[in-house]
C-alpha cells in the first residue's frame, strides 16, 4: 500500500514536471524565440539607428528578434498589417490611423507612443511667413489627416482662419478668411518637398523633409506642440486581436527607453520629441 502510494505520487510529480516544462517551452517559444516584423516608412540613417537600438534591447532583454520592413509611402503599411504581412507598424499618428480604419474597415489599434514630430512650413524663396506675397502658392499633403494638420499650421501661423464649428479634420472648404489669398495646392505627401522649387512654400512631413535633406534654414514656421497636438503623436500599431501579445508589448518597451531618447536627441535635436514621457499643456 505504501509503495503504491509512493508510485502514485511519483506519477503526479512527473506529470506536473512535464506540464511545467511544456508551458515553459511554450512561453519561451512565444516570447524568447519570437521574430517581430515592423513596417516603417522612413529609412534614413537616423531611423535605421533607432530601430537597430530597439532590436538590440529587444534581443538582449526580451529574447525577441525585431526586423523592419520599409515601405515607400503612407498607403502601404496599414494594408500590410491588416493582411498579416507584418506584425506591427510604426509610421503614423493617431489621427491618420483613425481615418484609415474608417475608410478601410480596419481594426488596427495603438499599443504604444513613440514620438511627435512638429511639421514645418518650408520655403526656399522667402525667409519669413510675413514675406509671402499675395497669391502665394502653398503645397500641402492631400490625405485627409495630414492636409488637416497642414491647414492648422497655416491657421496657427496667422495666414488663414476657419469657419465656426470646424473639427479636427479641416479641409480647404473650412477656410473662412485667407488674407493673402493663398493658392493652397494639394498633392501627395511624398511630393511636397520635391515641389519647393515650383511653389512659394510647402508644409512637409518630417519623414519626407529628412529624406529630401531640407535645410532648417528654409523653415519659416514650425507647428506648436501643445494639448491640441495629441492626435499627431506617432504610435506603434497592431491588429486589435494582438493587443495583448506579450512579444509586441515588449517591442514597445524596447522602444520606450532612454537609449532611444538619446538617439532622437542626437539625430533630430528639437525637431522630434519622444512622446511616451511628454507632458502636453
Amino acid at each position: 500500500m505504501h509503495k503504491k502510494r509512493n508510485w502514485t505520487i511519483g506519477i503526479i510529480i512527473a506529470v506536473v514536471v512535464v506540464i511545467g516544462a511544456y508551458f515553459s517551452f511554450f512561453h519561451h517559444s512565444q516570447t524568447s524565440q519570437k521574430t517581430v516584423t515592423v513596417g516603417v516608412v522612413d529609412s534614413s540613417k537616423a531611423d535605421v539607428a533607432i530601430w537597430k537600438q530597439v532590436a538590440k534591447t529587444a534581443k538582449e532583454k526580451y529574447g525577441i528578434t525585431v526586423k523592419t520592413k520599409t515601405f515607400t509611402d503612407y498607403n502601404q503599411p496599414n494594408k500590410a498589417l491588416k493582411n498579416g504581412d507584418i506584425d506591427l507598424n510604426a509610421f503614423q499618428h493617431q489621427a491618420f490611423l483613425d481615418e484609415w480604419n474608417k475608410a478601410n474597415k480596419g481594426n488596427l489599434i495603438s499599443i504604444g507612443k513613440t514620438v511627435i514630430a512638429p511639421i514645418r512650413l518650408f520655403s526656399t524663396k522667402y525667409k519669413s511667413i510675413n514675406d509671402l506675397p499675395d497669391g502665394a502658392t502653398i503645397a500641402v499633403p492631400n490625405d485627409a489627416t495630414n492636409e488637416s494638420r497642414a491647414l492648422y499650421v497655416l491657421k496657427n501661423a496667422g495666414l488663414i482662419t476657419f469657419k465656426k464649428g470646424t473639427g479636427k479634420l479641416a479641409t480647404i472648404s473650412d477656410i473662412k478668411t485667407n488674407k493673402k489669398n493663398l493658392n493652397i495646392k494639394e498633392m501627395d505627401a511624398s511630393q511636397t518637398a520635391r515641389t519647393l522649387d515650383d511653389v512659394d512654400a510647402a508644409v512637409v512631413n518630417n519623414t519626407y523633409a529628412n529624406a529630401a535633406k531640407l535645410s532648417s534654414k528654409d523653415v519659416i514656421y514650425t507647428e506648436p506642440v501643445n494639448k491640441d497636438s495629441e492626435q499627431w503623436i506617432n504610435i506603434i500599431v497592431a491588429r486589435k486581436q494582438d493587443k495583448n501579445n506579450q512579444a509586441y508589448k515588449d517591442v514597445v518597451k524596447a522602444y520606450q527607453t532612454a537609449a532611444v531618447k538619446k538617439l532622437y536627441q542626437k539625430y533630430y535635436g528639437d525637431t522630434e520629441k519622444t512622446a511616451w514621457d511628454l507632458n502636453l499643456k
